[in-house]
């Protein structure tokens, strides 16, 4: 089949002769009865695929994509800097648009705290930028003994080595866990508060994803954990590294979800939104405190020994310098807000409604909906119901993933009420064709 000029059936043979996709069971995948799902473009909230169909972006492009496809701002800051270069190194020269986006970053959090930005790729990378400088510090600081970390169950910091050291899913880590550093695990702040010893003698830092656990199928925090572990950190002096590689640009209502209970933490990472889903561009911020710890001559060796190739990327730094625009031109926080709200109204309807979606959990327009059986209890694994039902969504205009029996609702911002709608019905109509015993 042939549209737009491109051959549908040779797409296919090179796909599934020499493509590998990431967290994908490939022998399915590749089988003659698996049809995969090209993706040709996108408007707004909408993306079509190789044969025309159209499909509602219900997970933003794995939780990148924040103000839809195409947007005409970001699209022409793009290119506009490539008019001018695409990229140069960020090793011993700089350009204009890395200073300025470092500025607007640092100007989004309380004056005077968060004053540093070393720029990298992904959110795994900011992790890691964020455990080599707490690190680095202790060690040429005066503290050689703090070398290690303190994570959370549950949690997801990304898939590289040392993120993957402090992440706790066991599918996606245990099979690793021979190259991984040893890390500290607590379940609580209040569990976080026994370990007195360690913490102030051996923890360099605490790593958590503030308000809530996006892989750990949408877990939140209960309120003013956030702040305790804040007020633990400060009594050992040790450093609060947030993870805001998911809540950060306004997903939960606020610009970064630290603001819902008024702490700032002494590392902040962020990267899939910075640039509002386009490129990829991560930020690792730090205090000043901290960014002082690697001063000195440089035969003392103190600098911060890590980068990567793209880092500062000129065309990523354009689209999140347009990307920080648009929040403020289009309003863009209030409109999250508003449609949190409506979407929670809708989730509260189709718990009552679908006898399959009784149970879910919500911040922001982030949302997590658990697939339970008639009488409530779990499916089988084997039945993989998270998965047919996402595969069945497809068929009423909605593109979305689960984790397990979860299935993940994470819309772009200008997302209509209708279109809303429509995703949540997809949901409801797809669980009750696919779950009915």
């Amino acid at each position: 089949m042939r549209r737009s000029g491109l051959n549908y059936d040779l797409l296919l043979k090179w796909e599934r002769e020499h493509v590998w996709h990431p967290f994908t069971p490939m022998k399915e995948w590749t089988g003659p009865d698996f049809e995969p799902l090209f993706l040709v473009g996108g408007k707004g909230a909408i993306l079509w695929d190789i044969h025309g169909r159209e499909y509602l972006d219900g997970n933003s492009s794995i939780w990148t994509n924040l103000h839809g496809h195409c947007h005409p701002l970001i699209n022409a800051a793009i290119k506009e800097q490539l008019e001018r270069f695409a990229h140069v190194s960020f090793l011993g020269t700089t350009h204009p648009l890395a200073a300025e986006l470092a500025k607007n970053l640092t100007s989004l959090i309380p004056s005077g705290t968060l004053q540093r930005v070393f720029f990298s790729d992904n959110g795994s990378t900011a992790i890691e930028v964020a455990l080599k400088i707490a690190f680095q510090y202790w060690q040429q600081n005066g503290f050689p003994n703090r070398k290690k970390f303190i994570a959370f169950s549950g949690a997801y910091h990304g898939d590289t080595a040392g993120a993957s050291s402090i992440g706790d899913i066991p599918l996606f880590h245990d099979r690793f866990s021979e190259m991984h550093f040893p890390v500290y695990r607590v379940s609580s702040a209040d569990e976080l508060q026994t370990h007195e010893s360690l913490l102030r003698g051996e923890i360099a830092g605490v790593v958590l994803e503030p308000i809530v656990q996006g892989v750990n199928r949408i877990f939140l925090w209960p309120r003013g954990m956030l702040r305790q572990v804040r007020e633990i950190c400060d009594c050992f002096g040790v450093f609060l590294i947030l993870d805001e590689v998911l809540t950060g640009f306004g997903r939960t209502g606020r610009m970064f979800a630290f603001e819902h209970e008024g702490v700032v933490p002494d590392i902040l990472c962020l990267a899939k939104g910075l640039t509002g889903g386009y490129l990829p561009l991560a930020a690792t911020i730090t205090n000043q405190r901290i960014y002082e710890g690697f001063l000195g001559e440089w035969h003392e060796g103190r600098s911060l020994f890590y980068g990567h190739s793209y880092t500062a990327n000129a065309l990523g730094c354009a689209a999140a310098l347009a990307n920080l625009k648009v929040f403020e031109e289009e309003n863009t926080l209030q409109k999250v807000n508003e449609l949190a709200n409506f979407l929670s109204e809708l989730l509260e309807s189709l718990s009552e409604k679908c006898r399959f979606t009784k149970n879910f959990r919500q911040v922001g327009l982030i949302a997590g909906i658990d697939l339970n059986d008639e009488d409530g209890k779990p499916f089988p694994p084997l039945s993989r119901a998270g998965w047919r039902v996402c595969q069945a969504a497809r068929k009423y205009g909605l593109l979305t993933r689960n984790i397990g029996d979860t299935v993940i609702l994470i819309p772009p911002y200008c997302s209509t009420k209708e279109q809303l709608k429509k995703m949540v019905s997809a949901i409801s109509r797809a669980a009750e064709e696919c779950l009915m015993s």
